[in-house]
C-alpha cells in the first residue's frame, strides 16, 4: 500500500481534519488541534506531506520519523507536532483497515469494556451557585464526575479568582460521592497553588490540574511534594522528552496527553511506557468530541495505566451539535463511552456534511 495524496480540510474556519488516501482505494481519516487552522493546514500540505507520499501507511513508526525529520520537529515544535499528530491517527486509521482489525486490538486488545468519561465544564463566567447547578444536571444525566476551570487564565494570584467557593457549592449540591476535578491553567503562584490545594484536599478534590504552567517544573514538584491532592499536568506539552521532565522534574501524579497535540498513537504508545515505569497513571486532555474522542477511547480501552475517568467537552461544539460530521454519533451513557468496533478508528464521516462545512 502506497500514499498517493494527502488533504487537510479545515471545517468552519477552525477544525483542521487530514485525509490520507492510498493506492489501494482505503482512506485514513484524522484530526488537529484546533488552533491556528490554517498554521496546521500549511504546514501539513508544504511539509509533511511531501514526507510520507509514495511510502507505505502502515509503518507507522518509519513513517512518524520521517515527518518529524522534514518538519524539523524537535527544532520547530509545536505546530509540527500538531500536523504530525493528525498525519499519524490517519495512518493507524488506515492500518486498522488494512488489517480489519479496530485500532485498539492493534494496541494489544481491551482491558476494559467501555471508556469512562467526565463532564467537563469549559465555561468560566459562571457563579458559584450557577455552576453547582451545572454540575447537578449532568449527575443526573448519568455522570459520576465533573471537572471546572474556576480561576482567571492569563493572571496570577488574582484576587477574583472564585475556585474555593465554586468547588464549595459543587461539593454542597452533588454530594460527596461524586468526583469533581478542578483545572487552572496554571494561574497561582507555588504559594498560593498550595494552600489552595489544601483547602481542595479538604473539598475531596480528585485532582488538581496545572497549580503551575508546565514550563515550571520546580514550581509544579514544589507544590506536588506539599500536597498529597493529585497533580496533573500535561495538556500543553508536545515530545516524549517533554514528558519526561514533567515527570522526573516535575513530579506530576496524573499525565495529561492529548493525541491530537501529542503526535498520535506512536507517541501515546511510547508515553504511556514510560508513565507505566515509572507508576504515574494517565488521564487524556481532549477538548475535541468527535475523532480525537474515539482516537482517545481506542487507547484508554487499551491501556491499563489510564484507569480513571477520561475527559468529555460538555460545552456546544458545532460539528458534534449542530452539525454532525459522524455518520453516527457517540454512544455515551452514564459516563461511559462505547468504542467504535469497526476497522481503524471504526467511524465513519458524513462527506456532504464535511466538505459543505470545509467550504464555509
Amino acid at each position: 500500500m502506497k500514499i498517493i495524496s494527502v488533504e487537510c480540510l479545515v471545517l468552519e474556519k477552525s477544525y483542521p481534519f487530514v485525509f490520507i488516501h492510498t493506492d489501494e482505494g482505503l482512506t485514513g481519516i484524522g484530526e488537529c488541534f484546533r488552533r491556528q487552522p490554517s498554521i496546521t493546514k500549511s504546514v501539513i500540505e508544504n511539509v509533511l506531506a511531501p514526507s510520507i507520499i509514495g511510502k507505505d501507511p502502515i509503518q507507522t513508526e518509519s513513517r512518524f520519523r520521517d515527518m518529524a525529520q522534514a518538519g524539523n520537529a524537535l527544532e520547530i515544535g509545536g505546530a509540527i507536532w500538531i500536523g504530525i499528530a493528525g498525519l499519524d491517527i490517519a495512518m493507524w486509521d488506515l492500518r486498522g483497515k488494512a488489517m480489519g482489525l479496530p485500532i485498539y486490538e492493534l494496541l494489544g486488545g481491551k482491558v476494559r469494556g467501555q471508556m469512562p468519561v467526565y463532564a467537563s465544564s469549559m465555561k468560566r463566567n459562571m457563579t458559584p451557585l450557577e455552576e453547582a447547578k451545572r454540575a447537578v444536571s449532568f449527575v443526573e444525566k448519568g455522570y459520576s464526575a465533573y471537572k471546572l476551570h474556576s480561576a482567571v487564565p492569563g493572571k496570577i494570584d488574582d484576587p477574583t479568582d472564585q475556585t474555593i467557593n465554586t468547588v464549595t457549592e459543587v461539593r454542597n449540591a452533588v454530594g460527596d460521592d461524586i468526583d469533581i476535578l478542578v483545572d487552572v491553567n496554571g494561574a497561582y503562584s507555588v504559594h498560593t497553588s498550595i494552600e489552595i490545594g489544601k483547602q481542595l484536599e479538604e473539598l475531596g478534590v480528585f485532582h488538581f490540574e496545572e497549580p503551575r504552567p508546565h514550563y515550571d517544573l520546580d514550581g509544579l514538584a514544589q507544590v506536588s511534594d506539599a500536597l498529597t491532592i493529585p497533580i496533573a499536568s500535561g495538556e500543553m506539552i508536545y515530545s516524549l522528552y517533554e514528558y519526561r521532565d514533567l515527570m522526573l522534574r516535575g513530579r506530576i501524579d496524573i499525565v495529561q496527553p492529548d493525541i491530537v497535540k501529542t503526535p498520535g498513537f506512536t507517541t501515546f504508545i511510547k508515553i504511556a511506557n514510560m508513565a507505566e515505569a515509572m507508576g504515574i497513571p494517565i488521564t487524556c486532555h481532549n477538548t475535541q468530541p468527535t475523532i480525537s474522542t474515539v482516537a482517545h477511547a481506542h487507547f484508554v480501552v487499551a491501556t491499563p495505566g489510564a484507569p480513571y475517568k477520561q475527559e468529555y467537552n460538555i460545552e456546544h461544539i458545532s460539528i458534534r451539535d449542530e452539525n454532525p460530521i459522524l455518520a453516527e454519533p457517540l454512544h455515551i451513557k452514564d459516563g461511559l463511552m462505547d468504542v467504535p468496533e469497526g476497522p481503524g478508528l471504526g467511524i465513519e464521516l458524513d462527506m456532504d456534511m464535511v466538505n459543505e462545512l470545509a467550504s464555509r
